[in-house]
């Protein structure tokens, strides 16, 4: 496993070390300038609010920790404009964000890292806890979880007595039919982990969480085979990045 230093790399001046950067070194000429930049950035965020800076300005002081000299600023809005918004960037495949000029691998660790970090913390609010008078955390955590995915992800998760998660199964990748998720082998997996009830989630990669009829079949199929065996469907959420929908809010379970 590597260690915390290995994925940043903060002896680096700019991208990479062991092969020429993936952009012309940073000029030194504004580097006092530069300097003053980043303390008073430093200053805002540890003195200012939630809203201390703006999006654009987070990404300035992510990109600190892979980029020791320089104005960050061009790159951090460069992201911006090529993903659509701080989340998208946070989310987005290592790979895509190094098409963005300026970005090499350290950076895009720095940025994964505080995706990675935000999930962690969502998943806290999660675990352990009754799922159902925890409900916002939970949206909170699958939103941050699949909402920028570019392909449809299945998972269902499994509760106890007293609702708590006991399993976050990851039934597979693909649109949400009877090939791709069969409801016998969902209500199986209850059996086998000890659940008494569960709530299907699947993302949807166009943005739109509205249900389609499929969506709705096989909810509906899912709840019909987990009552014949004493399995409550509690409900089915879609997120998308314009937001999540419940089934059940909806009357469809």
């Amino acid at each position: 496993m590597p260690r915390f230093n290995d994925a940043f790399d903060f002896g680096e001046g700019a991208e990479g070390s062991s092969a020429p950067p993936k952009d012309p070194p940073f000029s030194d000429s504004g580097k006092h300038a530069g300097a003053g930049h980043r303390e008073r950035l430093r200053e805002r965020l540890l003195k200012g609010g939630a809203e201390a800076l703006a999006d654009y300005e987070v990404l300035e002081y992510l990109l600190f920790a892979a980029i020791k000299q320089g104005d960050t600023k061009p790159i951090a809005k460069a992201l911006l404009a090529q993903f659509g918004s701080l989340s998208a960037v946070l989310n987005a495949d290592p790979a895509a964000l190094q098409r963005t000029k300026g970005v090499g691998k350290t950076s895009a660790a720095a940025l994964k890292s505080v995706a990675l970090a935000a999930r962690r913390m969502a998943r806290s609010e999660v675990i352990e806890k009754p799922i159902l008078s925890s409900w916002q955390a939970l949206i909170d955590y699958l939103a941050i979880d699949m909402a920028h995915l570019t392909v449809e992800r299945v998972r269902v998760l499994y509760l106890d007595t007293k609702n708590r998660l006991i399993d976050d199964h990851h039934v597979g990748d693909g649109s949400i039919d009877e090939a791709a998720i069969h409801p016998r082998e969902v209500i199986r997996r209850a059996m086998d982990v000890g659940a008494s009830a569960l709530i299907l989630v699947h993302n949807h990669p166009s943005g739109s969480p509205e249900p389609s009829r499929a969506d709705i079949q096989i909810t509906q199929k899912i709840a019909e085979a987990g009552r014949l065996l004493g399995v409550t469907l509690h409900d089915h959420v879609i997120v998308g990045r314009e937001g999540h929908v419940s089934l059940r809010a909806k009357g469809l379970i």
